[in-house]
């Protein structure tokens, strides 16, 4: 096994567009153009239809680096051991889980490229990284938000602590939203996981100051400050300093990267003056309660004790407003406060990476069966209060009884002529019609100044002819009482 190096990997020489690489398996893949690279290599665009270019709109990369490097050797033994489809889905099964956010892996093999020998792995595609959605975001997410991204990493690492694995670098850059579908969020970059309890024995507790500091020093764990082997309380720690930083925008020590021992000695007062030193680190109005009682949680683990998943995922869950657990529901990637009782607010379309074009033609048929079952609604409110006050103009009714009531406005009073001009332009080009009381001739006479101040919703009609009844039926009584 190559040994995992700190520092940059040699990025490889790129590889021709359109080359034609073949896996272990014997299947063929053609390579489109490069879209992105990092100290693991570079990733290409692919596809299995190598007889034609392949399509900007593939769903397939390849992601290539040179033979000698570690990072995607490793990775590609996870995938090959822990993260096979079949067990995957059983895991899901079992757990009663709608989804889990791990890449597929489509299959891996060796190429040569001008005298180098390459490595490379079959990916599915993803969509946009969480940093950037971040970074763009003013470096802030709303409560709720940061929540539910906690709990869907929750059920991916107790999937692969499962099976042996810890991630080891869990961080924004490697949480990628899905290509297709952009709410969902998936933990990739497995470059750096390790393998903690191979055959079902755990890796002793020693330290080797050697290896002090490994990984991403913002977030990685004390105990890879120490030298010591990555665990399940690391990955654990990791996601806690991550949530932190996402709810409030900068960790204590964002200051001081440059020195580990700095950064080391600023978790280690974080960890022990829980839960004041998380909520006091807090800006005002942020409540970050939850993350304060997870890294508590978590803080209280030994290095080889099994975690309580559900625990932990039962304290960020109590953060939401909303009882049932919907934290697969859509991701609002907004810095303010989602509505309350709901599973997340409406992303703006900046937020996330453009749906399918599949997703793309429902939701525009969903907008159009709601518009036109609201235009519908209308129509059946305007002809109800137009036929009453043509009952009112027949029977010589000029002066309605003025009884104050509040909010009671006719509803298309709101509603001016031009705005229900241009709505009713559109709503006949989807094939929408109007009854005529509420063509636009007939409604900007209902909504003028005039008939707005002369005219009464129903219910003042009917408090009207109640009060003539009972006047009438006093006179009556009167002079009944003065012929007696």
């Amino acid at each position: 096994m190559p040994p995992k190096r700190k520092g940059k990997y040699n990025l490889p020489v790129p590889l021709k567009e359109g080359m034609i690489l073949k896996d272990t398996e014997k299947k063929e893949w053609r390579l489109g153009r490069m879209i992105a690279q990092g100290g693991f290599g570079l990733i290409y665009l692919a596809s299995p239809c190598v007889d034609i270019p392949v399509d900007e709109k593939a769903e397939h990369v390849i992601k290539v680096e040179y033979l000698e490097n570690g990072p995607l050797f490793s990775e590609l033994k996870f995938y090959q051991r822990a993260a096979k489809q079949e067990h995957i889905q059983k895991w899901m099964k079992l757990k009663r889980l709608t989804f889990l956010g791990i890449p597929i892996f489509w299959g891996a093999g060796q190429a040569e490229h001008n005298g180098k020998s390459y490595r490379f792995m079959v990916m599915e595609r993803l969509g946009e990284d969480l940093q950037t959605t971040f970074e763009r975001r003013g470096r802030k997410f709303n409560k709720e938000t940061v929540l539910q991204i906690g709990v869907r990493m929750l059920d991916i690492l107790e999937y692969i602590h499962e099976n042996e694995y810890v991630h080891g670098d869990i961080k924004a850059a490697n949480l990628l939203f899905g290509y297709k579908n952009p709410h969902e969020v998936y933990l990739a970059d497995y470059g750096l996981a390790y393998r903690y309890c191979p055959n079902g024995n755990h890796k002793e507790y020693q330290e080797n100051p050697k290896k002090g500091h490994n990984g991403t020093i913002e977030f990685t764990s004390l105990d890879a400050h120490k030298g010591v082997a990555p665990s399940r309380r690391g990955d654990l720690e990791i996601l806690g300093y991550c949530m932190l930083q996402w709810m409030c925008g900068s960790l204590p020590w964002q200051h001081n990267l440059r020195n580990p021992e700095a950064v080391q000695a600023a978790k280690n007062k974080l960890l022990d003056e829980l839960p004041d030193s998380v909520t006091q680190w807090a800006p005002s109005g942020t409540d970050c309660g939850e993350i304060a009682r997870f890294l508590k949680n978590v803080s209280s683990l030994a290095y080889d004790e099994k975690p309580e998943y559900e625990t932990l995922k039962k304290i960020l869950l109590s953060g939401l407003e909303q009882k049932r657990p919907c934290y697969n529901g859509v991701l609002d990637l907004t810095t303010t406060k989602s509505t309350r009782g709901g599973c997340a607010g409406n992303p703006r379309k900046a937020d996330l990476p453009k749906p399918a074009a599949k997703q793309v033609k429902e939701m525009k048929e969903s907008r159009l069966e709601n518009k036109e079952l609201t235009y519908r609604r209308k129509a059946a409110v305007g002809k109800k209060s137009g036929q009453v006050q043509e009952k009112q103009m027949l029977a010589g009714v000029n002066k309605p009884l003025q009884i104050e009531v509040e909010n009671t406005e006719p509803p298309y009073s709101t509603y001016p002529y031009k705005s229900f001009q241009k709505t009713e332009d559109k709503c006949i080009e989807n094939g929408v019609t109007f009854p005529p009381v509420c063509q636009p001739e007939r409604l900007q006479k209902l909504t003028s100044p005039t008939a707005c101040r002369n005219s009464e919703p129903g219910l003042h009609e009917t408090l009207y002819q109640y009060v003539i009844a009972i006047v009438i039926l006093v006179f009556l009584i009167f002079l009944a009482l003065y012929f007696l």
